[in-house]
């Protein structure tokens, strides 16, 4: 039983409690929290601050560890750090040791970039130049025999339309027939009229153009052109068949952007010389085009290029040259522990020569030709570099090509029933055969190295294929350095030294290095 000063503490104590439940709700009406929170709160706080601070008085008491917490690059932290600074240490570190590179290089050979050793002889620029001025012969041949085509298919047109109306159904369709009939002519003399400039090309490059830089050019050159001179037979072709077959809507067969410029309109100079320049492998009579030239944006990708140009002849001259020289004697001696250590030596400058290369080409001059002819689709390449798969490397690196390998080779077989995987073979073997060009004809020395190197992607993609499809983050690390290993050691350092040993057992002015095992009896 209570006494009576008990009472008196549990009745005001009552009350109390009562007010206190009349504040909540006048606080929660309110919109701020209530009281009793409020102070809970507030002793929360004080105690957090007095595990960390301790009392005022006793500054060697706080609690230091007064929560679990887990290290910040252990695997179950909340968030993972930022890595900035470590970014800035590994700059720092590539460009110390490039500087100690560079100045060991200067110690052991001097100044090697002279503009003297750089003089090309002037037959090679007179024969450089005739090829080049020859490419608008070719393209004007391709324009008449399109203009012929037109000229004809109209006419047919005309006439299956006359025995249409005249109720004459043989003669309308036997019209058809002999008129798909002639695109075998019409075929054959693009064939040979793309395939004469490539075979006049090559020769000339092979056997008249001896510096390799220019000659490389001009191989570059013919190959474009060659492949620009099929895509505009094949592409016009299907337009002229969709034009044959009075189609009732255009759009439905074709792409709705061509009806600006249909089929057979798109058959002029302009047309054809518009698509001569434009940064793209594929033909389409209408390209997307921007509001207006961007004269800024043209001086900067103009300048980019030209000094990426300059960075790369001084790397070459500088520091390849060397390396490569150094590695003639390991390859006649068969020494395979030295040739492992040229090509890893050699990798880093062919990393930096391709990585500025590939700004320069694909970044810097075509965006600064598709803005003078404002081309408006601009994309020359994906992010290849974060490729988990060769699969994805190749079919983002080059996206000019991959679009003319994927419509012209790819996308016909399998529509004809090809499997995709004996397709998927025969494109990387038609791409293989340019790369030889492209290389073997410059440098003089059919090797099918740059072949073969395509050749041994096909199973390398068909085993990285697997990681690029797998969800996990170590799946997908494990491709990407799987690329970059093979992209740095096994592709452009072992090429150019083996290319350059040819050029050496060649041409090499003074104590021309042997071929191991006898492979300098063969001559290409």
């Amino acid at each position: 039983m209570a006494t009576p000063s008990q009472q008196d503490q549990t009745t005001p104590s009552s009350h109390a409690n009562g007010h206190i439940r009349d504040n909540e709700m006048t606080d929660s009406v309110n919109g701020s929290p209530p009281e009793h929170l409020q102070q809970q709160q507030q002793q929360e706080q004080e105690e957090a601050r007095s595990n960390k601070q301790g009392s005022n008085k006793y500054k060697h008491t706080f609690a230091v560890h007064a929560t679990s917490r887990p290290s910040c690059l252990s695997s179950d932290t909340s968030t993972l750090p930022s890595f900035f600074g470590f970014r800035n240490l590994v700059g720092v570190v590539l460009v110390a040791s490039n500087l100690r590179l560079m100045i060991e290089n200067f110690k052991k050979y001097g100044l090697l970039v002279t503009l003297s050793g750089s003089r090309i002889d002037p037959d090679d620029w007179r024969n450089f130049w005739i090829l080049y001025l020859l490419t608008p012969v070719f393209l004007l041949i391709a324009y008449l025999i399109e203009a012929a085509a037109v000229r004809y298919a109209k006419n047919k047109v005309g006439e299956r339309k006359r025995a249409e109306e005249k109720h004459d159904v043989q003669a309308a369709e036997k019209q058809k027939k002999y008129l798909f009939s002639t695109w075998r002519v019409i075929a054959f003399a693009h064939g040979f009229n793309a395939t004469v400039m490539l075979v006049i090309s090559t020769y000339v490059v092979y056997y008249h153009v001896h510096n390799p830089g220019l000659a490389a050019f001009a191989e570059l050159h013919a190959v474009i052109v060659w492949l620009k001179v099929c895509s505009y037979a094949f592409t016009n072709r299907d337009m002229r068949h969709a034009y044959v077959n009075a189609e009732p809507d255009v759009t439905a067969v074709l792409p709705a952007l061509y009806k600006n410029c249909a089929y057979p309109n798109n058959i002029t100079l302009k047309n054809l010389s518009y698509f001569w320049w434009a940064p793209t492998l594929v033909y389409q009579p209408v390209y997307p085009m921007t509001d207006r030239r961007r004269w800024d944006f043209i001086a900067k990708r103009f300048c980019e290029f030209f000094i990426l140009s300059i960075v790369i002849w001084l790397a070459c001259a500088q520091y390849a040259v060397p390396l490569l020289e150094n590695s003639l004697d390991v390859i006649s001696d068969l020494n395979l522990i030295g040739i492992l250590e040229r090509v890893l030596k050699l990798s880093t400058i062919s990393l930096v020569c391709w990585l500025a290369g590939l700004f320069a080409l694909f970044q810097s001059f075509l965006n600064l030709l598709a803005e003078i002819l404002r081309f408006g689709d601009r994309e020359f390449y994906g992010d290849w570099w974060n490729s988990s798969d060769l699969r994805s490397y190749w079919t983002s690196w080059n996206k000019p090509v991959t679009h003319f390998m994927k419509r012209h080779i790819y996308a016909p077989m399998v529509g004809r029933g090809v499997p995709p995987v004996v397709a998927q073979i025969i494109t990387f073997l038609f791409s293989g055969m340019l790369h030889e060009l492209l290389v073997g004809v410059p440098t003089h020395n059919i090797l099918g190295v740059a072949f073969l190197g395509m050749v041994v992607q096909i199973p390398l993609i068909w085993l990285t294929d697997p990681l690029g499809k797998m969800t996990s983050s170590n799946g997908k690390l494990a491709g990407n350095l799987i690329f970059w290993m093979t992209f740095c050691f096994l592709g452009q350092p072992f090429a150019a030294i083996i290319y350059f040993f040819a050029w050496q057992a060649k041409f090499g002015s003074n104590n021309r290095p042997e071929w191991p095992l006898g492979l300098g009896d063969v001559k290409i």
